[in-house]
């Protein structure tokens, strides 16, 4: 893989390019009215950042959030940063750690960014802050959509 990373749009061509390319999806979509609404950011280092509020109706164990919602709020980030750039790519593998469980009802900042990246293929990394704490981070192969 190379470092070509293509260059972010503007906040508005982004929005547009996330509506056409997901116009339904639990994360990030406005429309889907079961999905979660993320607003994703640009942001000046070229990373995506969005905050949610974990509702108790997506916890697994009592007080903390579900491990898989988990994960779809990772995976969203990581590709809104792809579409960040006009890029529209599924996730081929998508590897989570969880290093301290995700407190429902406590505020939740995700942070997605490119490590690597060809015209093909792009390697993502993200991670969920609460509080001063990093408590999840995942990676993942992005293969662009045909």
């Amino acid at each position: 893989m190379t470092n070509s990373d293509p260059a972010v749009l503007t906040q508005a061509d982004f929005q547009s390019f996330q509506a056409e390319a997901h116009p339904f999806c639990l994360v990030c979509s406005r429309s889907n009215p079961l999905g979660l609404g993320l607003k994703f950011n640009c942001e000046a280092d070229g990373s995506v950042s969005a905050t949610y509020l974990g509702h108790p109706a997506l916890e697994g164990f009592e007080g903390q959030l579900h491990g898989g919602v988990v994960a779809s709020l990772l995976d969203g980030a990581m590709t809104n940063c792809l579409f960040a750039r006009g890029r529209a790519a599924v996730a081929e593998e998508l590897t989570v750690r969880y290093r301290q469980p995700v407190t429902v009802g406590e505020p939740i900042r995700l942070r997605a960014w490119i490590e690597q990246s060809t015209p093909q293929s792009h390697a993502l990394a993200a991670e969920l802050i609460q509080g001063d704490c990093v408590k999840v981070v995942a990676s993942a192969r992005f293969v662009e959509r045909t």
